[in-house]
């Protein structure tokens, strides 16, 4: 008996090809994984795609930067093109919206070269409707775009405990975890493109307020007399605590192993921090959601970047706020 034949309308073909795709994303495990941008936070991410047995192809702006991934038996390309005409999964962590849009979109961008079916993560923290305009471009070239910011800071990510917030199609959300396991301990699909972003703009907003507040609670008490590691351990068993405090805390001496211990070096800088407290402003005016708070901890860290701090650890609040009496 003949096998019968199944027909497939357009949308019926395209829902069995994604199924094909996803399936077969899976079942690659280790084909090689494209990784744009080796700073503070992508350097050690890339690394532990190595560390769990993953081929990496490498592309940065500055190219000293991919010297140690050459050393490491990682490929060095040329352009964000380059890398995606030889991986049909890559990763993206870069500092704004400006330099996502050229990565995906200039003139040696991912997708001029990007193959058709490729699962492209951005890890960067940029302006969700950005996040939805590449995902639009990307799906004009048969590629797939998820966003997937994350939290944790760069010791997470040594460690590879990062959080990803993972925002895009939910049927490829288990090949795009496959991959950010490697770098993280949770990975949380949020819903459609452009919610990894929200949820990363909230939490942001939320840890600067916090780092604030932990600053200046530190600096009251030292000046009434508090010795400050004894002020953070009353604070971290009492209702004060929250993660400034206790894993990240501001004050030099207080904590080893945290940016404060080392002149405010490493870390996540007080630019990116008011990029991402710029993202949270202009989301709360197009939602018309009242940010107060949110809004003095923006102001707050313009000015640092403006005295000087725009490089430092964005702890270094407590040593602004120790120099700022007038505020």
């Amino acid at each position: 008996m003949a096998a019968a034949v199944v027909r497939r309308g357009p949308a019926g073909w395209w829902r069995w090809h994604r199924r094909v795709m996803v399936c077969s994303r899976t079942m690659a495990s280790k084909t090689p994984v494209g990784f744009i941008g080796l700073g503070n936070m992508g350097n050690p991410m890339a690394k532990n795609l190595v560390k769990h047995g993953y081929p990496v192809i490498v592309y940065d702006v500055f190219p000293e930067a991919c010297k140690e991934f050459q050393d490491l038996g990682a490929q060095v390309t040329e352009s964000p093109a380059d890398v995606a005409e030889r991986a049909d999964r890559i990763i993206t962590m870069l500092p704004s919206s400006p330099h996502a849009k050229e990565v995906y979109t200039g003139r040696n961008g991912i997708l001029k070269k990007v193959k058709k079916g490729s699962l492209l993560i951005d890890s960067s923290t940029i302006d969700p409707a950005v996040s939805k305009e590449l995902a639009k471009a990307a799906e004009n070239t048969g590629a797939v775009f998820m966003d997937a910011p994350v939290s944790g800071g760069v010791g997470a990510a040594r460690a590879g405990n990062l959080t990803f917030m993972v925002g895009g199609v939910e049927q490829e959300f288990n090949a795009a975890k496959e991959l950010l396991t490697c770098m993280g301990s949770n990975v949380v699909y949020c819903g459609e493109v452009g919610t990894g972003q929200a949820a990363k703009i909230c939490n942001n907003m939320l840890l600067a307020i916090s780092m604030i507040g932990t600053a200046e609670a530190m600096n009251l008490g030292i000046r009434l007399g508090l010795d400050p590691k004894l002020l953070a351990k009353i604070l971290n068993m009492s209702s004060g605590r929250c993660w400034s405090s206790d894993t990240y805390n501001p004050v030099p001496g207080v904590m080893e192993g945290v940016p404060s211990a080392n002149n405010y070096q490493g870390g996540f800088g007080t630019t990116l921090m008011a990029k991402d407290l710029g993202l949270a402003q202009i989301s709360a005016t197009n939602t018309k959601t009242p940010v107060p708070l949110g809004s003095q901890a923006h102001q707050i860290y313009r000015m640092m970047c403006a005295k000087g701090y725009a490089m430092k650890d964005f702890s270094a609040v407590f040593q602004f706020l120790r120099e700022e009496e007038s505020l």
